[in-house]
């Protein structure tokens, strides 16, 4: 192109910019990662602003020949690397690079765990990799290497029988972590520059015996906590003290298991069977909160008053088979489920006025999928 004519462009962009027209930004691209247990490796998508789902690539995960009974992920806070922990000796957490442009993912490397993680979490800082090991009772503090390589743990904290998940608050500052098998969960005091935990007080809140508390989320505006219990599917809703970094009193429980499925009875009856439930999110907006149980294979979906956290039951929805990990994108319009023993995942439409889930689309994964997270990148 000449110079007179790249003048002539910018003159006319310089003219529509003058009256007033809009130039649309570039839209952010969505990827969405599947931990696939029995394949180890990890489902790479992009998950279209339509709903529909395009695979990248398939991932292998380097580590023991014989597989981890699930493939727990994280993903950095800048959102530029993904975290892989195998659950199987020499117990590891792979660190793949995310490819802004494609979604791809790049081997950086392994580094060693303590034990074996059922869940991992990056701090927001970038700088420390925490996990909770259910086998070990053991939750752990690993420092994270300017490569993004994981160094061996630099502390390790002792817990009641297993010890399901670890969540850091969205100040930083606090963590809550819980034992499934002490049916308690742990309050603790996170220091963000030496990558330490300290008891808060009170440094435990307990839920009914033999409850199994598994999963924990924080609401967008911070001012409650929901806990999924496994053994009995109660979602308690607690109160959040921001300064003090402590539970309140629950001020409820309620349910994930299903009184019916898609709108219709649940086989003519209540649910019957051996509660698993699993896995629990809430949308970006705070709205509408969701939990996975595996027995029944059902999403159960509730509304969620602003002021009180109240959860009110929309409904529960048939989905995957044995539903352990599933994921909302930020826009809150889509959940995407995966199945333990379908092996494949499921996208569903968000109803923004009813909370109501609208199965899309269905799609093969790897053997196992156990987990899913969803990354927003420019």
């Amino acid at each position: 192109m000449s110079n007179v004519s790249l003048l002539a462009c910018l003159h006319l962009v310089a003219a529509a910019v003058g009256l007033g027209a809009v130039i649309p930004a570039a839209q952010a691209a969505t990827y969405v990662y599947v931990g696939n247990a029995d394949s180890q490796d990890i489902s790479v998508f992009e998950l279209k602003p339509n709903g529909e789902v395009a695979a990248i690539e398939t991932v292998a995960v380097p580590g023991p020949a014989k597989p981890g009974g699930s493939l727990p992920l994280a993903i950095s806070p800048e959102k530029h690397r993904l975290y892989a922990a195998l659950r199987n000796e020499p117990y590891t957490v792979v660190t793949f690079d995310i490819e802004p442009k494609t979604g791809r993912l790049k081997l950086v490397g392994p580094g060693p765990l303590a034990d074996s993680m059922a869940y991992i979490t990056i701090d927001r800082t970038g700088r420390f990799l925490l996990g909770a090991s259910y086998g070990g009772n053991k939750v752990t503090v690993n420092a994270i290497g300017p490569d993004g390589v994981v160094a061996p743990a630099q502390q390790v904290v002792d817990t009641q029988p297993n010890a399901h998940c670890i969540v850091l608050d969205p100040t930083n500052r606090y963590a809550l972590h819980t034992s499934l098998g002490g049916d308690v969960v742990y309050q603790q005091r996170f220091d963000a520059k030496l990558g330490r935990l300290t008891p808060n007080q009170p440094p435990t809140v307990s839920v009914k015996a033999k409850g199994g508390p598994r999963h924990l989320v924080f609401s967008p505006d911070r001012k409650f906590v929901y806990l999924l219990n496994e053994l009995d599917a109660a979602i308690y809703v607690f109160p959040w003290g921001a300064e003090t970094g402590t539970l309140g009193r629950e001020t409820q429980v309620a349910s994930a298991l299903p009184t019916d499925v898609d709108g219709k009875s649940f086989a003519g009856k209540t649910f019957d069977g051996k509660p698993w439930a699993a896995d629990i999110h809430l949308t970006p907006d705070g709205k509408y909160l969701y939990a996975s149980e595996r027995t029944s294979s059902t999403l159960a979906a509730f509304r969620v008053d602003a002021k009180t956290g109240a959860l009110t039951g929309i409904g529960s929805f048939a989905t995957e088979k044995q539903p352990r990990g599933f994921a909302i994108d930020r826009t809150g319009r889509y959940l995407l489920a995966v199945g333990q023993i379908s092996n494949s995942m499921t996208t569903y439409a968000i109803d923004k006025k009813t909370g109501a889930l609208k199965r899309l689309k269905q799609t093969p994964v790897g053997r196992n999928p156990n987990w899913v997270e969803i990354v927003s990148l420019p």
